[in-house]
């Protein structure tokens, strides 16, 4: 394990930001914990980077970032109903879901192409087209750097929530997530709810869709309406879907037919971040060369060379404009540096 200084991370967020960190380490085996333990100790401010597909860096990290790239794909268990698939925390999340298709278990084919690591999904809680990560949840594993000791923690201790879990919050980057372990189904469980999804499966003309049919229909439609990072400097979905009342709801239906949203476990009403802030104008609206993308108002890009802080300072004018036009408060689902 070796402690780089002073190194450039632009080729590890897909932003494309290009910031220094002062001391930067890539974590591949957990034989090296300890060893990091020993190393970050008198590091008071630290940083666990998986994908970097969920960050904005704004400055330079005066401190040290963790790169977990932790393998292994691993079935732990199962019985006539389910298997427990154990995965590294530095896995890619799509390679996972690759596996679950290629052995028929059902459970995560509906956040297919989900950029970011395994250990980053429980962070976020990720979601997509009806299924979250928290339904199939069963366990993950985690190093404390505080007290350099491992702890494993149940789906009730995580506190999940919409794209929210306690290690966004009380315990950030205080754990580092060593795996994560889900119950998949061995059974067919398609979730088929979303309009584009059901619309895509009358146009192809299919009766009873399989968990590839499935999986290959969400990267269709993802890639559609999403950049690739690889080409446009994205993190996807810079804002989360708000929450409002059902009289707040009712009265922006009246005067908008076309606002998109739907009722909560909850009794309120979660509304599309992207129609918003397309109603406000700021669809494909470009300042310098930051963007809101011009197929999906949600997702903000660095179409040259922004800085992170010029990102930043583009949400919070979307954020200032949503609020005074619609009396809404945008919330950013990304984790801001």
């Amino acid at each position: 394990m070796q402690i780089q200084k002073n190194i450039s991370i632009k080729q590890f967020n897909t932003f494309g930001v290009d910031v220094k960190a002062n001391l930067f380490v890539e974590l591949k085996n957990e034989n090296f914990l300890n060893e990091l333990f020993s190393s970050v100790n008198e590091i008071p401010n630290r940083f666990i980077l998986g994908g970097g597909s969920n960050v904005l860096f704004t400055k330079d990290f005066n401190g040290i970032i963790i790169k977990n790239l932790l393998p292994g794909i691993e079935k732990i268990g199962e019985d006539n109903n389910f298997v427990f698939i154990k995965t590294g925390a530095g896995v890619n999340w799509h390679k996972l879901v690759k596996y679950s298709i290629k052995n028929n278990y059902w459970g995560i084919e509906n956040l297919s192409l989900i950029p970011g690591t395994v250990g980053a999904a429980p962070i976020q809680n990720i979601g997509a087209y009806g299924q979250e990560l928290k339904n199939v949840f069963h366990q993950l594993e985690t190093f404390d750097l505080q007290n350099n000791q491992f702890k494993t923690f149940a789906k009730d201790e995580c506190k999940f929530g919409y794209r929210d879990s306690i290690f966004k919050k009380e315990f950030k980057n205080r754990f580092l997530i060593t795996s994560v372990t889900l119950k998949l189904s061995k059974k067919e469980d398609a979730i088929l709810t979303y309009q584009p999804v059901k619309e895509e499966i009358d146009r192809l003309k299919i009766n009873k869709p399989s968990i590839s049919q499935i999986s290959n229909i969400i990267c269709n439609i993802r890639r559609s309406k999403l950049p690739d990072p690889n080409k446009l400097g994205n993190a996807g979905s810079f804002f989360k879907n708000p929450e409002i009342t059902e009289k707040k709801y009712l009265a922006l239906k009246k005067a908008n037919n076309d606002i998109k949203g739907f009722k909560t476990e909850n009794n309120k009403y979660k509304i599309s971040a992207g129609w918003l802030i397309e109603k406000c104008g700021w669809k494909g609206k470009r300042v310098g060369d930051v963007s809101s993308f011009e197929k999906q108002a949600l997702v903000l890009v660095n179409v040259g060379k922004a800085t992170g802080k010029d990102i930043l300072d583009f949400a919070e004018s979307i954020k200032e404009i949503v609020k005074v036009k619609f009396g809404i408060e945008l919330k950013e689902e990304i984790n801001i540096v």
